[in-house]
């Protein structure tokens, strides 16, 4: 090993922020990228549909970058994946259900001629001149998870992916304890460590313990079952699935991302239903009520998913019956609470029976409490640690947390998005910064709305707007016509025609006292009609809508 290069671990997203996780791990000439996630927008980003990580410094560096590997196929960990392999082609490595759910995605954007996917196992190793990345069974709430091992030339590199320590996963695939033990032994030099639920005390429940309240609410049940839960929670699937068929029950897959992802997991084998057991949402009215169970999207109130279309009589197959139960099988991400709350109490208003989290115990997350946290630093006892995936507070409470195990505070490097972290076998620094950001997706539009655009979506939605039309003839220096006013989202016109004549008035007479000062450059008319208008609107109603002048001349 050359003494004066270091590892740099270089995160591009993820740190900070509930989302877009991706991070670079670079050593001289080569770089590797961990996972390609988005974000979802803010309630005020109008508009936007999605957020992706900047990558300027793998466009700055192309040459050195090896492949993609990801930990697991959830949104937040693939999403970007897409727009990304298009201002950068990099061979992607994954197990096989994460890349059957990438597969799709990139089908969907014409990419999946142009991108080599590499199927791999846990255990397998890829390995490069410099790095060789290992994946290693973890468990979470999707199957074929996987923690990474980064085996370079100044140590090993530990990423945890998401995980929770499960010990009676679904699948029966336990997390690969026994490897991390190794690794650990062998010396592990830098832990990255999942922290979303770093304020939870105690062990995360197992999945298997939902099973139990599934078979309980199925039995009780006299009509329709529909449960909303997560597209990508394969094994909360398979028990709805293995419920249904103990009480003889048809299943029908309703959500295009629940239809697209279960079709996947079955074709690679990960979902198990039997061939009579599945219908197509078009045929739900051929089976009895009592034997047909729904798994549908929307469990974030997402007012397009399937629940909250049956909760609004949206849905174009699914009208509610009486003795509907539905079952919503998922926690409220953060500021999704107030849509989840308006879905199921419009499911309540229709009479339906609703069980959710707070009645019953059909939700367990995904992630790792303080325990299995403690646990896995314990395992791995490494030289250095760095807390992964969390707003900025999660991030500090992991490093509590790690002190609390042992781990020397200064051997703990809590990060920002874009810092670099430089390690060497036995020192770890933060120095510089790369530049990063948050790309913004709308519609098939990326990158073209910025901070300018939302500001103005911002003003749109908080104020409305007001245009003024007024024709001018610069030659006898006269208006034309009388100014024409169309307002949307400031007031009814009809009920303000006061406010209306008052607008004209103004506009009018602004208008032509610039004329007659021999004012006719239309920029300076716009500026001050604009002005006079603003000072006058917010006199009278204390708002402030945007105001656009239309000056045309003849």
């Amino acid at each position: 090993m050359e003494e004066n290069i270091k590892l740099k671990v270089i995160p591009l997203g993820g740190l900070g922020e509930i989302g877009k996780n991706m991070t670079a791990i670079e050593y001289d000439d080569e770089i590797i990228v961990i996972d390609c996630g988005i974000a979802f927008p803010d309630e005020d980003m109008y508009g936007v549909d999605l957020i992706i990580p900047e990558i300027n410094y793998l466009l700055e560096n192309e040459d050195k970058v090896k492949g993609l590997f990801i930990t697991h196929g959830h949104e937040d960990h693939i999403g970007a994946i897409p727009f990304i392999l298009k201002q950068l082609n990099m061979p992607i490595y994954g197990t096989k259900l994460t890349l059957g759910l990438v597969e799709n995605k990139i089908r969907e954007h014409g990419l999946l001629q142009t991108t080599k996917l590499h199927v791999v196992n846990p255990r397998d190793v890829i390995a490069f001149n410099h790095l060789s990345i290992e994946f290693i069974r973890t468990t979470h709430s999707i199957a074929d998870a996987c923690s990474l091992a980064i085996h370079t030339p100044v140590g090993i590199l530990f990423h945890t992916g998401d995980f929770k320590v499960d010990h009676t996963p679904i699948d029966n695939q336990p997390m690969d304890l026994e490897r991390i033990s190794e690794l650990a032994q062998a010396g592990i030099l830098l832990l990255m460590s999942d922290s979303t639920n770093v304020e939870r005390k105690g062990y995360t429940m197992s999945e298997k313990a939902i099973g139990d309240t599934f078979m309980k609410l199925f039995d009780r049940a006299t009509g329709r079952i529909i449960v909303a839960t997560f597209a990508s929670n394969i094994h909360r699937m398979q028990q709805i699935i293995d419920a249904s068929r103990a009480f003889n029950r048809k299943v029908a897959f309703s959500g295009r991302s629940m239809e697209n992802i279960s079709k996947v997991a079955m074709e690679l084998g990960y979902l198990h239903i039997d061939d009579d057991m599945l219908i197509n949402i078009n045929q739900i009215n051929t089976v009895p009520e009592n034997e047909l169970t729904l798994i549908v999207t929307g469990s974030q109130g997402e007012p397009m998913g399937a629940l909250a279309r049956i909760a609004f009589s949206t849905h174009r197959q699914l009208k509610l019956q009486p003795n509907d139960l539905f079952i919503i099988s998922a926690s409220p991400i953060p500021g999704n609470d107030k849509l989840v709350g308006r879905v199921i109490n419009q499911l309540y208003k229709k009479g339906a029976e609703v069980i959710y989290k707070d009645l019953e115990s059909v939700h367990v997350s995904g992630h790792a409490c303080q325990e299995e946290l403690k646990l896995i630093l314990r395992l791995t006892h490494p030289k250095f640690f760095m807390p992964v995936h969390g707003e900025y507070r999660h991030l500090v409470h992991h490093k509590n947390l790690a002190v609390s195990v042992g781990i020397p505070k200064d051997h703990i490097k809590v990060l920002e998005t874009g810092q670099i972290l430089e390690l060497t076998n036995n020192s770890a620094k933060i120095n510089g910064r790369v530049r990063t950001g948050a790309i913004l997706v709308d519609g098939i539009g990326v990158g073209d709305v910025g901070n300018i655009v939302l500001r103005d979506r911002k003003m749109l939605a908080e104020g409305g707007m007001i245009i003024i039309v007024a024709t001018i003839d610069k030659q006898s220096k006269e208006l034309i016509s009388e100014p024409y006013i169309l307002t949307r989202g400031f007031v009814y016109v009809k009920e303000a025609e006061e406010l209306m004549n008052n607008i004209k008035e103004i506009a009018k007479n602004e208008l032509q006292m610039l004329l007659e000062n021999d004012t006719n450059e239309i920029m300076v008319m716009k500026t001050r009609v604009k002005k006079s208008l603003e000072r006058y609107l917010y006199e009278q109603t204390k708002r402030r809508p945007s105001i656009f002048p239309i000056i045309m001349e003849v």
